[in-house]
């Protein structure tokens, strides 16, 4: 019970954001006054939160016990999802969309840093893979309640964040109230390095973010590589006019639960592919966006879409599982909120990337290029950066 409360953390991670996506919609017509970027805040405000948050998160291991922290950050998430519904401003929304992101800053680097804190490397795959399979469940859980409650009210949609208090009587009950002082010189047994003593103790006399900034930068890379998939499908679909309106979204839940099953699949990946496991994802990416681009219609949409999910169900464990084996048990205090800073800082700057992007794009068609779903070939160059990146920072 103690495993299933800590993955029943990876239920609640990606929900920040996204849970209350389907009713943007309607919440744009309430709040029609408002900019269109405060608009869109709603939805990327808890992921500058939880990056800002991410850089305090080590200072709180040392002052508060697991349970302690995970019930804050719970109590943030659920307090701020639910009541960010029941305002009339949408400086106050924003306000509590912000509290979001405080819990979920708390709760992302324990999601997956208890699990290398309590159970030794051999079994890290396969909890990592299934943390990842949660992680895209609750995303699809989420959307689809959400979704249901916006029919009736914006204002309900909010209340999907009541799922929280679910992993809160779990991790009540069943959680135990460690501490998780750093211990930067302690490593399982066996679990085998080729440095030498003194390159360990000059690497762990290093920043954290200096001693994994390659997983940090990869981690980044890989989330708007990702991004640029829900951002751009059914537009580019759209465009293409071969695929009804009504089929993107199952085209999309589809790609969901592909990921889900990558997630699942991680171990068995990581056992066939070994040390190179981490060049997977982008090969997947630059597989399925060049699926997308160049094969079009239903085959290239939706064998696409099934290499792009699969490739960010396996991109999220193989970075994390490989970070923290290298970390041992100080993973959690250390590497993983780096991680989660990543993860969401890539999520927070993907829009603002995509819209040079698109801005740049214009340019070129107005120049007389072709309008050839240049936001798949930008997503396909940018998974060729990390595989580059990879291939060369590990070497």
């Amino acid at each position: 019970m103690k495993k299933v409360s800590i993955l029943s953390l990876s239920l609640l991670t990606v929900m920040a954001g996204a849970a209350v996506a389907p009713a943007l919609g309607v919440i744009r017509e309430y709040f029609a006054g408002s900019s269109a970027l405060a608009i869109q805040m709603i939805i990327s405000m808890p992921a500058l939160f939880i990056f800002l948050t991410s850089f305090i998160f080590p200072k709180l291991t040392e002052r508060l016990p697991v349970k302690s922290l995970v019930m804050i950050g719970l109590m943030f998430y659920v307090i701020g999802g639910c009541l960010a519904g029941m305002f009339n401003q949408i400086g106050l929304v924003l306000a509590f969309r912000a509290l979001v992101g405080v819990g979920v800053g708390i709760i992302m680097p324990l999601s997956t840093g208890l699990l290398s804190f309590y159970y030794p490397p051999e079994e890290l795959d396969g909890l990592m893979g299934l943390s990842s399979a949660m992680n895209q469940m609750g995303g699809v859980v989420a959307t689809l309640l959400s979704g249901m409650l916006a029919a009736v009210s914006w204002r309900l949609s909010f209340l999907v964040y009541l799922l929280g208090l679910i992993c809160a009587v779990l991790c009540l009950l069943f959680l135990p109230n460690d501490r998780l002082q750093p211990e930067p010189t302690e490593q399982y047994k066996g679990q085998g390095s080729r440095d030498s003593g003194e390159e360990q103790e000059r690497l762990r006399s290093r920043h954290p973010l200096l001693r994994y900034y390659v997983y940090i930068i990869a981690m980044f890379l890989l989330m708007v590589v990702f991004f640029l998939y829900p951002s751009n499908f059914a537009i580019e679909t759209v465009k293409e006019g071969v695929i009804g309106q009504h089929w993107i979204a199952v085209i999309m839940a589809f790609m969901d639960l592909v990921a889900f099953l990558g997630g699942l699949s991680f171990a068995r990946v990581k056992k066939r592919t070994g040390r190179h496991t981490l060049l997977v994802p982008p090969a997947l990416f630059l597989a399925g966006y060049a699926l997308l681009a160049l094969a079009g219609g239903w085959i290239g949409a939706i064998a696409g879409s099934a290499f792009v999910g699969f490739a960010n169900g396996i991109g999220v464990p193989s970075i994390i599982s490989e970070a923290s084996q290298k970390a041992g048990k100080s993973a959690v205090s250390t590497v993983m909120p780096l991680l989660s800073a990543a993860i969401y800082l890539g999520q927070f700057l993907a829009p603002f990337i995509m819209s040079g992007m698109n801005r740049l794009c214009a340019e070129l068609v107005a120049a007389g290029g072709a309008d050839f779903h240049l936001p798949y070939l930008f997503a396909a160059g940018l998974a060729a950066v990390l595989a580059l990146w990879v291939a060369l920072a590990r070497r």
